[in-house]
């Protein structure tokens, strides 16, 4: 689960193995992109594009002059419709799309990948390499705008067709409808009217006869009253065929007879085929888009230009796209409504660190070459650090981003078999995957690759899938390896999928050990002569009377429940596998996942491998995240519709495992990052009843110095926050807790007895969400440790008001929170109005003598309070005597702890005390700290001095050396 980050930023190289950048004089692929490169900051808006930045749902359409060619009003009248009706329709984005915020449009914040001119001679040349072929450079072809692909060729001849190519994920349709989009709002003035076609559509209809003409007019009936007017149009009439790969075409006139009359019903295929020979409309330009596998479909003498999308094969163009999509604003919803949205400046520092990222030419950058890999980034920070929609989970934006990319996509729509491309790449690219992750490694050779490619293929129909699954899609899921010590290795494009594609091939079932297989066949045999060979042994046995006879029918009933318990087995190993991989705890550095994703893509500073530690030492934390998001309802839903169906039987058998192993492992005490991990599963899983089963003998959650982001504090409260039972401890120290995270916390904090939140730096406004909690009616917190956060007066004016109609709480602790003597009179003021408080820690505040005194004569006249702390105030000798006689003298009042020591004698609270310091040295300030220590050793050395008493001279002796390590450790002088 790693870009590389082990590496320091330095040793990552200058690109070696990467495809090369352009120059800037090679950037005009795009008129109004041309100049934003030179010599400005890669992240300074460019003001160039602002020129398109308008959204399709805030202004109507305007195509260009369509009176040239259509001169009558109701021909005008008719495009405009269709154009509106097309911006409707292409402008509508995916629930997947719309998470970027309100404002996000297509034609707002796309970039154009780069297309690139290519010939026959080298679309189609055999390739010697596995994968490479996509990064040969054309060298003297110039990149193409989409104003560009109609122009002359270079022997000046007319271009009336192109064809468009380019692997998954380079960016076909998202081109297309930025096409249609600018065509609808004027941008395209070379055509006056264009009719896109979905050639998945097309395919759909079969061989039923349509003409041109009505296959024009079903799909878009404002252009009914122009259809007459087609064959006058030449070459301003423009037909847009995306996904080619989805007919097939017969170019032979046996198979495909001329046709020149639109209004003459064909087979749409044939339609097609006599567009494309320019025997139909022969003036008209016709644009197509297809896959590399089916470039061959149409005769090279039938194309005048075949175009190459190169995807972003310039860091600029990646961080152009990553600056648009990262500062749309956010919309605001999170878990509850507990969200806060991320601050531009929030957003900038994403942008910038991602930026410093790409220019390191690491394996983030080569990834990032195809555009639909920038939109994986781009869902992963919004996941990360924007607030999170109810549901959205880590495994349902990768499934999500496998739907965008394979929805309705077949491996090759001739085999007879259509087979699914996201089956056909589970299968293939699920087992490389698997093994990597069962033999801890992420880098591949060539022999590896072609291994689990070429496992079990056997026929010719199997060898033309796999070539078509080469040339379409492998680029998709490898990538060649660009970091140093690595190359000539594959990696899987991101590394996540890598751990995301394993677990589908274990929970689709495509693991299966060479007796799992033959128990399978056996048991398949069995089933279907099983019911007939009963029916006789039945016969048989009533006419003869032998005994071997039922043993026989036994037996045969015997065989499925053998091969069910090999395939329980087999799956309790990989849920044995799963679990210990979700607890591994590496010694030098143990992120949780989620800090381990962040740190991957945003890149970390220097290296972050222990120099102890073996080099090819893997972690794959996210495998079993994946293994249980997979599980859930709503991903299931999404891979059934990309023909990756998880059957109902097996999903509750893998979950069966995975309890039974979690229950097991789970029970023990697991570090704060692996705690976390734990949580993480069990919110990706999505199921709040397993979860409940699993985690109810969860007693102490301790979280002690994780960064708790919004969406970890969505996580934590989507889990737990659910439970019946209660949780003994939350202890959420040093966590840089905001008000909103405790908000989000809130059904958490209402299961737990004793709270901590020390180190948080949270200030007066934190204390309205904690006056609601202690008003809560279902409040049940007994300690609260609000050590180390700057509450001040403010803060303790909204507490007490919490203290007042609060009834559970009986230890608080505000150590070090910035009160003064302004907060401890009004602890004093109010501290009657709370009946069961038995300790209250208000040391370390900068309290004087008045003030200390007002609150420990309040605490003396409570009912509960038993303990009240006020040492390392600004007390003066005569008040701590003061405070010491009052304690004495009052008669099973609250004992008062002002100092460490008591006359001649070590207070029997300095253990109280010192372990105080200790666990807050890092967080008091020294200076101030180390003046306390040294009152206090020159106390003790003066009570030691007054006492005769050998056993009180030898404890204060020990405290006095305890007092000086804790100074030695602040760095003073021994004294």
């Amino acid at each position: 689960m790693r870009w590389g980050c082990h590496l320091p930023r330095a040793s990552w190289g200058l690109g070696i193995g990467r495809i090369p950048p352009l120059p800037d004089e090679c950037i005009p692929f795009l008129a109004h992109w041309s100049c934003p490169f030179k010599g400005v900051h890669p992240l300074a808006p460019p003001r160039a594009l602002i020129r398109h930045h308008r959204s399709s749902a805030d202004s109507a359409p305007q195509p260009g002059k369509h009176g040239q060619l259509f001169r009558s009003i109701s021909a005008t009248e008719a495009i405009q419709r269709h154009c509106r009706n097309l911006a409707e329709w292409f402008s509508r984005l995916p629930r997947e799309e719309r998470q970027f915020g309100p404002t996000f449009a297509l034609d707002t914040v796309h970039v154009d990948p780069v297309i690139r001119e290519s010939n026959p001679d080298e679309l189609f040349r055999p390739s010697a390499e596995l994968i490479m072929g996509h990064q040969q450079a054309y060298v003297g072809l110039p990149p193409l705008a989409l104003s560009q692909l109609f122009d002359p060729d270079a022997c000046g001849r007319r271009v009336q067709t192109v064809v468009l190519y380019g692997t998954v994920g380079t960016g076909k349709s998202t081109l297309v409808r930025k096409m249609v989009l600018d065509w609808c709002y004027g941008r395209l003035p070379a055509f006056e009217l264009l009719i896109p076609f979905s050639c998945e559509d097309l395919s759909s209809l079969g061989p039923t006869p349509a003409s041109l003409c009505q296959l024009v007019a079903q799909r878009y009936t404002p252009l009914k009253e122009v259809l007459p007017l087609m064959a006058t149009a030449g070459s301003r009439l423009l037909f847009v065929l995306h996904g080619l790969e989805h007919l097939n075409l017969d170019f032979r006139l046996a198979g495909t007879g001329l046709c020149s009359d639109p209004d003459e019903p064909g087979a749409p295929a044939a339609i097609m085929v006599n567009l494309l020979r320019k025997y139909m409309l022969p003036e008209a330009s016709i644009l197509v888009t297809t896959r590399p596998s089916a470039i061959g479909r149409i005769p090279s003498k039938y194309v005048g230009r075949y175009g190459e999308i190169c995807g972003f094969s310039d860091t600029n163009l990646q961080k152009l796209y990553f600056q648009l999509r990262l500062n749309q604003p956010d919309c605001g919803y999170g878990a509850g409504g507990a969200g806060v949205s991320a601050t531009p400046a929030q957003r900038d520092n994403l942008i910038q660190m991602l930026s410093r990222n790409l220019e390191g030419h690491h394996q983030i950058a080569a990834a990032c070459f195809l555009p639909s890999y920038c939109w994986l980034v781009c869902a992963t920070l919004h996941f990360l650090h924007a607030p999170t929609p109810a549901g959205q989970t880590l495994t349902s934006i990768y499934t999500s981003f496998l739907r965008l990319n394979f929805s309705g996509e077949t491996l090759d729509s001739s085999d007879p078999s259509n087979l699914s491309l996201m089956a056909y790449a589970a299968r293939t690219m699920g087992k490389l995957a698997y093994e990597g992750v069962s033999s801890r490694k992420t880098y591949f050779s060539e022999e590896d690759v072609r291994g689990c490619l070429e496992s079990g293929i056997k026929t010719e129909e199997e060898f033309q899938l796999l070539h078509i699954f080469r040339r379409d899609a492998l680029r998709f899921f490898l990538a060649p390896c660009v970091e140093p010590g690595h190359l000539g290795t594959f990696v899987f494009t991101v590394p996540a999928m890598q751990e995301y594609l394993a677990a589908l091939y274990i929970v689709l079932g495509l693991r299966k050990t060479p007796l799992q297989r033959v128990g399978k066949e056996v048991v398949e045999f069995a089933g279907r002569v099983g019911e007939d060979v009963s029916l006789v042994l039945g016969i048989v046995a009533k006419l003869l009377p032998l005994r071997i006879l039922p043993l026989l029918f036994n037996l045969l009933k015997v065989v499925p429940r053998v091969f069910g318990g090999m395939v329980s087995k087999s799956r309790e190993a990989v849920a044995q596998a799963m679990v210990l991989e979700m607890f591994r705890e590496e010694d030098y550095y143990n992120d949780d996942v989620l800090d381990q994703m962040g740190a991957s893509i945003l890149g970390v500073e220097g290296p972050r491998r222990h120099p102890d530690e073996p080099p090819e030492d893997e972690v794959f934390e996210l495998f079993p995240m994946f293994m249980g998001g997979l599980l859930s309802a709503h991903n299931r839903a999404v891979l059934a519709q990309l023909g990756c169906p998880i059957k109902n039987l097996d999903a509750l058998e893998n979950a069966q495992a995975i309890k039974k192993k979690l229950g097991k492992l789970g029970r023990q005490m697991l570090p704060p990052s692996e705690l976390l991990d734990h949580l993480f599963f069990h919110y990706e899983f999505q199921n709040q009843r397993f979860s409940a089963e699993v985690l109810s003998s969860l007693c102490q959650l301790n979280l002690a110095g994780v960064r708790m982001t919004p969406l970890k504090c969505t996580v934590v409260a989507a889990v737990l926050g659910s439970g019946k039972h209660a949780l003994d401890e939350v202890n959420l120290a040093s966590c840089q807790l905001d008000p909103a995270g405790l908000r989000t916390l809130m059904p958490v904090f209402l299961r737990a007895r004793k709270l901590g939140l020390q180190l948080n730096s949270l200030g007066p406004e934190a204390c309205r969400d904690l006056r609601d909690l202690l008003l809560h009616d279902q409040c049940q917190i007994t300690t609260l440790r609000l050590s180390n956060n700057p509450l001040t007066a403010a803060g303790v004016a909204l507490l007490v008001e919490g203290l007042a109609g609060n009834t559970s709480l009986t230890h608080l602790s505000l150590l070090h929170t910035d009160l003064g003597d302004e907060g401890l009179e009004l602890l004093a003021a109010q501290l009657d109005r709370n009946k069961q408080l038995q300790e209250l820690n208000v040391a370390y505040n900068g309290a004087g003598d008045t003030a200390a005194l007002s609150l420990a004569k309040a605490a003396q006249e409570h009912p509960s309070v038993e303990l009240l702390h006020l040492y390392f105030n600004e007390l003066s000798s005569e008040g701590r005597q003061v405070l010491r006689d009052l304690g004495s003298s009052a008669e099973g009042g609250a004992r008062v702890v002002a100092s460490l020591t008591e006359g001649a004698a070590v207070s029997e609270y300095w253990s109280v005390i010192l372990s105080e310091v200790q666990r807050n040295l890092n967080s008091w300030d020294p200076a101030r700290v180390r003046r306390h220590l040294k009152l206090l050793l020159r106390d003790l050395e003066d009570s030691r001095g007054a006492t005769l008493n050998p056993w009180r001279k030898a404890q204060l002796l020990r405290v006095e050396g305890e007092v000086k390590s804790l100074v030695e450790q602040l760095g003073g002088p021994e004294c």
